[in-house]
């Protein structure tokens, strides 16, 4: 039975068969695995002799199980010898993803002299006269620090810090290869928010920036606002809003496509953790009709007992109609559905009831909300966060080049109106004559990305006042910062 679930490369396996030298035997392998789901993506013939063909087989499967799924389905075939199978992401992890190079070579007595012992001594004594000039004689002044507990490992829960290490690794590599950005992993055993903001504080002087990452809600937002107020540079939850930029940009060019105005829209977030409240709260700063929140306990609604403070503030300055009921009905009638939270909640005959042309953006990953292809039968835009669909809403679109803006400003800190710059900036990218239903933020490989959204950010740490105003009323006076303290989702 063919695999129901969507393939992905982050499942892909190579597998090498060995098959009789006939006409026929390539063929059967390829369609073996179309039948069972998979994706062939390529084949290559590695030896031969007069009685067999090896090959490589590769192809993209929804999971492991789908794999082996695969495998069996191969092997079943008269004839074929399946001799070894890889997994391809397995294979690309093998000895770490990053590295530290030399800027300089190192070649001669006289480098070695001056890069270190006796010359280096003379920049350590200007550097305590004149502590400013460490960003301009350090690798402080293009060095973040990704650093994490392990409390929130992607959607797979606490699993530590040391198999967080993966994905910090990843995260340095896409601050280098798309914002010029030295990052490196700080993965710390400690799940303790009082010490992780001092380990961090004290780790700071060697660093132009912070990116949080991967630490759960509710400590999370505590953390964050802890290391603002105490350090000199900026610190940036990426969970919280990097999100939030992709989302606001997205959104912007998904309005423009169907020609509404994010005045007019109701938007149902599910998922009000890190993530959700990061988007809701910017979304209320660029006046957003109505929004409901929901999560495990439900339309956040006036009127809802045992919430806490952070919940309790989106209960009372979203839902207008105070609605309470499930999830199915909050997106009935809605313009756009934005989800951060879990697989499989709506279906393709939920979407059909929201309003005309509406916007699904289902990015819980590696399984959305809603299957994405039941979606698009009846939304006018649907985005995922998979690298596999149209529309990935991906945070690399929005961190390498804020933290590039915010370094080359020497920024202390991240604000609003940078979150707001960045937004606009990604949305512009696009251009206003290649926005379509299937393209409404521009590909995490278009050069220009990183570039735009630096310069935005930059001249917002530099002009805060020269940024947009919100199109329409943010909401109550009291709305507080984004980055401030948000929400709780166990």
């Amino acid at each position: 039975m063919a695999n129901t679930r969507l393939p992905s490369a982050g499942f892909s396996i190579t597998i090498r068969i060995a098959v009789p030298a006939d006409a026929t035997s390539i063929g059967r392998l390829t369609t073996a695995a179309g039948e069972a789901g998979a994706i062939v993506t390529a084949l290559d013939v590695v030896d031969s002799d007069p009685a067999h063909v090896i090959v490589d087989l590769t192809c993209d499967t929804a999971d492991a199980g789908h794999a082996d799924q695969v495998v069996d389905a191969l092997t079943a075939l008269d004839g074929v010898d399946v001799r070894k199978v890889s997994d391809r992401t397995f294979l690309l992890h093998l000895g770490g993803k990053i590295e530290v190079t030399p800027k300089v070579a190192l070649r001669t007595r006289d480098e070695l002299s001056r890069a270190y012992t006796p010359g280096v001594a003379r920049v350590c004594m200007a550097i305590a006269e004149n502590p400013a000039d460490a960003r301009r004689l350090t690798i402080k002044r293009n060095t973040v620090a990704v650093v994490s507990d392990g409390t929130a490992v992607l959607g797979l829960g606490n699993l530590g810090p040391a198999a967080s290490l993966p994905v910090m690794e990843g995260k340095a590599a896409l601050f280098k290869r798309f914002g010029g950005v030295d990052a490196w992993p700080v993965v710390l055993d400690t799940q303790d928010t009082d010490e992780i903001v001092a380990i961090v504080k004290a780790i700071a002087p060697a660093y132009g920036g912070i990116n949080l990452e991967d630490i759960a809600a509710p400590r999370c937002f505590e953390i964050e606002a802890r290391l603002r107020e105490a350090l000199d540079i900026p610190v940036f939850h990426d969970d919280q809003h990097g999100t939030a930029i992709c989302v606001l940009a997205a959104l912007t060019n998904a309005l423009r496509v169907v020609g509404k105005q994010l005045a007019d829209v109701r938007v149902v977030v599910s998922g009000a953790g890190a993530a959700g409240t990061a988007i809701m709260k910017l979304l209320l700063r660029q006046g957003v009709g109505d929004i409901i929140a929901y999560d495990r306990q439900g339309a956040l609604h006036r009127g809802l007992p045992d919430l806490n403070p952070a919940w309790r503030w989106l209960a009372d300055n979203t839902n207008k109609e105070n609605y309470s009921g499930d999830l199915a009905g909050a997106v009935r009638g809605a313009d756009v559905f934005i989800g951060v939270s879990a697989p499989n909640l709506l279906t393709g005959e939920d979407v059909a009831q929201m309003a005309k042309d509406a916007i699904v953006f289902a990015l819980a990953n590696p399984d959305p909300e809603v299957d994405p292809r039941e979606a698009r039968k009846h939304a006018a835009v649907v985005a995922t966060g998979r690298s596999d669909q149209p529309n990935q809403i991906n945070n690399v679109l929005a961190f390498p080049g804020v933290f590039r803006g915010m370094l080359d400003a020497h920024a202390e800190e991240f604000t609003d109106e940078m979150a707001l710059a960045a937004a606009q900036a990604i949305a512009d990218v696009v251009g206003a004559d290649k926005i379509n239903p299937t393209v409404i933020v521009p590909s995490v490989f278009d050069s220009r990305v990183a570039p735009a959204v630096a310069a935005a950010v930059r001249a917002a740490a530099q002009n805060p006042a020269a940024t947009p105003a919100p199109a329409a009323d943010p909401g109550p006076a009291d709305l507080p910062e984004i980055a401030a303290n948000a929400s709780a989702t166990p």
